[in-house]
């Protein structure tokens, strides 16, 4: 992508529920994402983003005073310990995976390569004899010490062995030490991407959900806008087979439910963990309450968001609130212990999860996901339409437009209990969602900030990557890295941009109140579809098949005019920062079905991309308004991989380099940005043609 950076944005997981010990995240101690403070750090000289604001700068500088440490070595060194809290990579630092420690992982070198800092032998040396008030080694051992009370290093521990054995450990591909400061990443030089990416049409309908059977098998459920859900079978590649699907026979039809239009539809499908065993599974989808008495729910225009429907006008000839986003559940069970061999079920909605009217008739989103460690339904919700979102709904803690929302469907309250505690339908909220931090959060909340989020995913090998794009207003397509509690700007800002919307009947959000995570790739509207004079990104997903193994591991999104699909590579891996680059596309010569995408012609030929789909082989496809697309090797597009022939069923150790083409890299401003990355890991009616997802 010629001409703009990708932005570094930092990286938080659940500890509880979505630990990955596979790569380090930027995470402070509290289990929140680092933060740029509004003014340096006086005690602690972090720059950057950091753990610690300037009350925790000051405690931190309070306690330092409090210790009275009286020889100057040791105090310069225990000063050090003290602030490595305000390390955006703390608690990695400090292992909060396990039991949390008063003090640091100290690096050691007798477990260090040759020529490694030895700081915890430069601690004991410094420090051994020398009294320290409440000392945090004394507080870290057996339970800790009474406050108020002094002691010696050497009072505990006889040796620099025996303390370095209780504090000390070394870096290594997982996990990071303290050497007393801010620990350098190696250099990595940045591969190049892929010379191109070979796609095959294996069907020509257009669906806008695909979902793989939770059976592990070669089946995915495909749906579309207007409401119907097909089961079909993925063909091997290169085998010069098709998609094998029966359009006549769906295997759930609930088109007299779903109202769709070009923003209105059946948005989401997710199949229960546990499907299986129990045959849950859900669909999101708009409904209207003229033509359906089911259809029916509070408004999210309401008092308690500060928004009054009387005062709001009709929209493309709706009127507030006539449409609804609803999540319905729907069974494969019912009249046999197999679901796994259903291949339609009946049309009768078992429970009622989520139902809320819409102010305008745009900008809904929809996509449910279950998280592939919790178990929870992630819901992406859009806010609510119009330009600007007049009614700064995405901002706004007590409405649920503009937000990502976590939900528990396996433990559902009374009905008592959901009247008493406000809920929007059949469903519990996780008691580790983000509102047990910030009381003024509705507690379905996730994390807020979005325009429109138009496709979300886990990462496969990284659950805690959990990425979000986010279709633009004027300026910008973003990706986002999102984490619990995550403000994502919208609509303060838009992309790394500040938006000035153009009415604001609902107030506005100032800069200095939040602190907004910035996207990790994206696009400007500037540079795309010049002749369309409009963008709307589609999120993929990491790639992790084996099929092409030049793109492995690089995330795959695209924008939804075709007019251009885009890699990005995390580099370094664990850092948050991405090289994006836009690639070439082509059709395979062999494709079971021609798809007018010759070698070498433009991406265009695709039609529209409404959204991309992972199966179970962990191959990639795309959706699009002329049919359905896996990534196909390389070779059969004559594209160069050098590694392709020797890939079989383990993923490469290595991204190789093939013939390079434009790219940018996206960084903080911050020149010591990567001087502060201390490496944090072990936590934790077919589809129209006309959709625009603006």
């Amino acid at each position: 992508m010629s001409g703009f950076f990708a932005i570094f944005v930092f990286v938080f997981c659940n500890m509880l529920l979505l630990t990955d010990y596979s790569s380090s995240l930027p995470l402070c101690t509290n289990m929140r994402s680092p933060i740029t403070p509004k003014t340096p750090l006086n005690f602690c000289r972090y720059n950057g983003s950091v753990c610690c604001d300037s009350a925790e700068d000051l405690r931190l500088q309070n306690l330092f005073k409090a210790m009275n440490v009286s020889d100057l070595g040791c105090a310069s060194l225990v000063k050090s310990i003290l602030c490595s809290r305000c390390d955006q990579f703390s608690a990695e630092l400090y292992r909060f995976e396990s039991a949390p420690r008063q003090v640091p992982l100290l690096c050691n070198s007798s477990q260090h390569q040759p020529g490694g800092v030895d700081f915890c032998s430069k601690v004991w040396d410094e420090c051994q004899n020398v009294a320290l008030l409440n000392s945090p080694f004394s507080l870290q051992v057996g339970g800790g010490t009474p406050s108020n009370s002094t002691s010696k290093l050497s009072d505990t521990w006889q040796s620099k062995t025996a303390f370095c054995n209780a504090f000390g450990g070394s870096s290594n591909d997982e996990s990071f030490c303290f050497d007393g400061g801010p620990v350098l990443l190696n250099s990595t030089e940045i591969p190049s991407p892929p010379s191109g990416m070979c796609l095959e049409k294996i069907g020509n309908g257009s669906y806008l959900n695909m979902v793989a059977h939770p059976d592990g098998s070669n089946r995915v459920f495909l749906s579309d806008q207007a409401g119907k859900v097909w089961l079909a079978t993925v063909p091997e590649e290169e085998s010069g087979e098709t998609l094998v699907i029966d359009e006549a026979n769906p295997f759930l039809d609930i088109t007299d439910q779903v109202y769709s239009d070009t923003e209105l539809g059946m948005m989401g499908l997710a199949f229960h963990p546990n499907y299986v065993q129990n045959g849950r599974f859900f669909a999101s989808f708009n409904c209207d309450k003229v033509t359906w008495p089911q259809c029916s729910g509070r408004c999210s225009c309401n008092s308690d968001v500060g928004c009054d429907p009387s005062k709001l006008e009709p929209d493309n000839g709706g009127q507030p609130c006539q449409y609804h986003s609803i999540i319905a559940e729907f069974t494969a069970n019912a009249t046999t212990p197999q679901p796994s061999s259903f291949a339609s079920v009946k049309p009768l909605e078992v429970r009622r999860i989520f139902t809320m009217g819409l102010p305008f008739t745009t900008h809904h989103a929809g996509q449910i996901l279950f998280g592939p460690k919790d178990g929870y339904l992630y819901f992406m919700m859009g806010d609510g339409g119009s330009i600007g979102d007049p009614y700064n709904f995405a901002q706004n803690k007590k409405s649920l437009l503009g937000k990502i929302m976590r939900l528990d469907i396996d433990n559902i309250p009374s009905a008592k209990e959901i009247a008493n505690l406000g809920l929007w339908g059949n469903y519990s909220v996780p008691g580790d969602n983000p509102f047990t931090e910030d009381e003024e959060l509705r507690p379905e909340i996730w994390a807020l900030g979005f325009r429109n989020p138009w496709r979300c995913s886990f990462d496969l090998e990284r659950p805690s990557y959990f990425l979000c794009a986010d279709v633009g207003q004027d300026q910008y397509e973003e990706v986002d890295l999102v984490t619990k509690g995550g403000n994502y700007g919208w609509r303060v800002y838009e992309g790394p941009f500040r938006y000035n919307p153009p009415k604001s009947p609902g107030g506005n959000t100032s800069a200095s109140s939040i602190n907004p995570i910035f996207p990790v790739m994206g696009y400007t509207h500037s540079e795309v579809n010049k002749a369309e004079e409009s963008a709307s990104i589609t999120g993929g997903y990491f790639y992790r098949s084996t099929t092409d193994p030049c793109m492995y591991g690089r995330y795959i999104y695209a924008d939804l005019y075709a007019s251009g699909i885009w890699t990005g590579l995390e580099t370094p891996e664990g850092s948050g920062n991405f090289t994006t680059a836009k690639i070439a596309v082509s059709c395979a010569l062999d494709s079971p079905i021609q798809c007018g995408a010759e070698a070498g012609s433009s991406v265009t030929a695709l039609g529209f991309i409404f959204s991309f789909g992972q199966d179970n082989r962990k191959d990639i496809f795309m959706l699009t308004s002329s049919g359905l697309y896996r990534v196909a090797k390389p070779s059969r597009c004559n594209y160069t991989c050098s590694i392709e022939n020797v890939t079989s069923s383990s993923p490469p150790k290595s991204v190789p380099s093939p013939p390079p083409s434009p790219s940018s890299t996206g960084r903080l401003n911050n020149p010591l940005t990567l001087e502060l990355l201390i490496i944090f890991c072990t936590l934790l009616l077919p589809f129209r043609c006309s959709l625009v997802i603006l």
